[in-house]
């Protein structure tokens, strides 16, 4: 499968979606469409489609985003030097398509590699385990555990 970005799937992005992806920006914690989201599956990026983070690896700590321990496949995940806002912390998007997602930090749960992936809604796509195979990410379903 090929992920990119292109105009049409710009075009279709709702503002928000455009706002966060494509602008860096960040929505306002607690009203992500994700953030409570429970189900088996694999969140891509709403761009470019790519694989981005599995269900398995999300956790919840209390950030007001979705959190994820790890990415599902670490080559389609950038991390890169942010120094705005008077901060420094590393963002996180996505390689092929070039959305904005995030940003990574080094308290998420210890057991688990430590990392805290901290992730807009509007970034992703979820597609659920059941559809994984019809959409074309069958080879991560291995990776998707029921809850």
């Amino acid at each position: 499968m090929t992920y990119q970005k292109t105009a049409e799937r710009i075009a279709a992005l709702t503002p928000e979606q455009f706002r966060v992806t494509q602008m860096s920006g960040t929505e306002r914690p607690g009203t992500g469409k994700y953030l409570d989201n429970n189900e088996p599956g694999i969140y891509v990026d709403i761009v470019s489609g790519e694989p981005l983070f599995a269900s398995s690896d999300k956790f919840e700590s209390g950030c007001g985003w979705p959190s994820f321990t790890k990415p599902i496949e670490p080559a389609h995940v950038a991390e890169l030097r942010d120094v705005t806002h008077g901060m420094v912390r590393v963002e996180v998007r996505s390689a092929s398509g070039d959305s904005h997602l995030g940003h990574v930090f080094e308290d998420g749960p210890q057991d688990r590699g430590g990392l805290r992936y901290c992730i807009n809604s509007a970034s992703l796509r979820f597609v659920h385990k059941d559809d994984m195979v019809a959409q074309g990410y069958g080879d991560y379903v291995g990776q998707v555990e029921d809850r």
